[in-house]
């Protein structure tokens, strides 16, 4: 029998615990759910559980993060060419995820209806939900706006994001609420339907200037980094601007888009001080945007914008930032290989995008 190394026995115990889980919320559901009859399925023990997983709720979030990013994306039959499609195409590939009237309680789609209490319950992941939210409104705005760019050289779309995950966001409530009352079709027609909304929509940079400093280091962060958005290798080295972020800055993405010169690459660098529990929080909540994304948008309109998650924390070290938190703000700019400019704090992310 191969002995397999202390990493790989805590992935695989790490794997009969998610599988566990997954079956016991089916079963039992969340609330009834117990962490001393998840490691009996599991075969291990309570502190095995507790070694991967600080509670119930990050394990459940865990769960669904990992169903979510494992929904099968398939790309439309016609690739969209219009905001209007894309966002129907977006409500389509989002409603097909919504339990249905006749499914039973233990089916997977039905996992996912105690979400919003636990998120609700706690400031601990209140905020990060609400800037979670943010950025992935700030996704599919840019995203809209590279199939129909604003006519104002200051305009924008994210808000016209807000107004279409608000009505998303409020089917997949009612359908686990209240199942049979919402109609998918309908849900579809009103997001394209708002694709002819005037929001007013402006950018507007914050009153914020952080110190930018002029330095010349080696830039060498780690290798086979994957994008959460598109899903295919994030390329930090590139020259561009890499913004590592907190869970509750994470909003500040967008003003390093919209400094940033085009065609600069630019990377979110996803950090926070609870990781066990917030980044399975975060996985789930740019999954169900970024899988409709891929789904909805030909490639070419994916938005400007990488998005890792740096759970090891090696990548935020690399950009000079050893104990990420919450509250985290860091811009690099890179080039040739060289961190060049660097900002910290508020404002950081536009302070360093901006041509210098």
């Amino acid at each position: 029998m191969v002995r397999l190394t202390r990493a790989e026995a805590q992935e695989r115990n790490r794997a009969k615990v998610l599988a566990a889980a997954k079956a016991e919320f089916a079963e039992r559901g969340f609330r009834e759910a117990k962490i001393d009859d998840i490691a009996d399925r599991a075969e291990l023990t309570r502190g095995a559980v507790y070694s991967n997983f600080p509670g119930k709720r990050a394990l459940y979030f865990a769960v669904l993060a990992d169903l979510a990013e494992g929904a099968p994306v398939m790309a439309a039959a016609e690739p969209a060419l219009t905001v209007r499609e894309a966002l129907g195409e977006t409500a389509r590939a989002w409603v097909t995820r919504l339990p249905l009237a006749t499914d039973d309680e233990r089916e997977t789609s039905r996992l996912g209806m105690h979400l919003m209490p636990e998120i609700l319950a706690d400031e601990v992941t209140r905020k990060p939900y609400a800037q979670l939210m943010m950025l992935n409104a700030v996704l599919l705005g840019l995203a809209m706006e590279r199939l129909r760019p604003p006519k104002e050289p200051d305009g924008r779309l994210v808000r016209l994001a807000e107004a279409a995950l608000t009505v998303l966001q409020g089917a997949g409530q009612l359908s686990a609420a209240a199942p049979g009352f919402v109609d998918p079709f309908n849900v579809i027609r009103v997001c394209e339907q708002l694709a002819g909304l005037d929001l007013g929509d402006r950018w507007a940079v914050a009153p914020m200037n952080p110190e930018v400093r002029e330095i010349d280091e080696p830039w060498s962060p780690p290798t086979g980094l994957v994008d959460a958005v598109g899903g295919g290798a994030a390329r930090p080295e590139r020259d561009g601007v890499v913004a590592v972020l907190g869970l509750h800055r994470l909003s500040a993405a967008e003003e390093a888009v919209r400094a940033a010169p085009p065609g600069a690459e630019v990377t979110a660098v996803v950090v926070t001080g609870t990781p066990q529990e917030l980044f399975p929080l975060a996985r789930l909540v740019l999954a169900e945007v970024s899988t409709c994304l891929r789904q909805a948008f030909p490639p070419q309109a994916w938005p400007r914008l990488r998005v890792v998650y740096d759970e090891s924390g090696a990548l935020a070290a690399a950009a000079g930032v050893p104990e990420p938190r919450d509250g985290t703000e860091v811009a690099i700019r890179v080039s040739s290989g060289r961190i060049v400019l660097r900002a910290e704090g508020f404002g950081a992310c536009h302070a360093v995008s901006r041509p210098h």
